[in-house]
């Protein structure tokens, strides 16, 4: 038996007796799937109620914490997953992430960032918050699996409604739309927004003066001249 399982058996002894095999069968789920397994899939595989799945996630995530692993079990995107602790990131990104992440564009972001807020919204919707026709990034989010179609608008015409998945919520290591910080904090303060006015107002000193264009002479005719008669 493992330090962990140990650890788990001990932190949840109290509570209720633990299988070992119950644990080893929880870990070896969670470590093969692809996507985070949501707490009632656990549930129904390991024929125990989801209270009791829920109590032994979080008394194996405790214990890994104890032991100082390299990753964690965490729940996130409405299912649980092993990630790699964020403790070793830098050694993380050095083996998978330099020279090979494919970075999204500023428009992609921006677009990204208008679906996750504002969800579900049309094609129009982003086109007229961003200005800009976002067929081509809609594509490209929609390609990484960031976004996808989620409805229709029981509008006239009934538009697409787009809004962000779950690969969007692992990515970003939260557990819904709810997690995602705050709009607010990315404004600018009060006193900014106001240094802002007061750095681009005109005053009265700084007006351009009037350009006068002056009159341009206009010549007199010249009379020609007639000599008199008998001269």
């Amino acid at each position: 038996m493992s330090d962990t399982t140990e650890s788990t058996e001990s932190a949840t002894t109290e509570s209720a007796p633990i299988d070992a095999e119950l644990v080893r069968a929880l870990e070896a789920i969670i470590l093969v799937a692809s996507d985070p397994v949501p707490l009632e899939l656990l549930s129904q595989i390991l024929h125990q109620p989801t209270e009791v799945v829920e109590s032994l996630c979080a008394s194996l995530a405790s214990a890994y914490e104890e032991a100082g692993h390299g990753f964690q079990l965490v729940q996130i995107a409405g299912g649980y997953r092993y990630q790699s602790h964020p403790d070793v990131a830098a050694y993380v990104e050095r083996f998978i992430l330099d020279g090979q992440r494919a970075r999204l564009s500023g428009a992609a972001l921006e677009t990204l960032a208008i679906v996750a807020y504002k969800q579900p919204l049309s094609r129009a919707q982003i086109a007229s918050i961003r200005g800009v026709d976002p067929d081509g990034v809609l594509r490209t989010l929609q390609s990484r699996g960031y976004i996808d179609q989620i409805g229709r608008d029981p509008g006239p015409g009934q538009a697409v409604l787009w809004g962000t998945t779950p690969a969007f919520l692992e990515k970003l290591g939260i557990n819904s739309v709810n997690d995602l910080p705050p709009i607010v904090e990315f404004l600018p303060g009060a006193d900014i927004v106001e240094a802002l006015e007061v750095g681009l107002r005109i005053s009265k000193s700084d007006d351009v003066a009037p350009i006068v264009e002056e009159a341009t002479p206009v010549a007199e005719p010249v009379e020609a001249a007639h000599d008199e008669p008998g001269a």
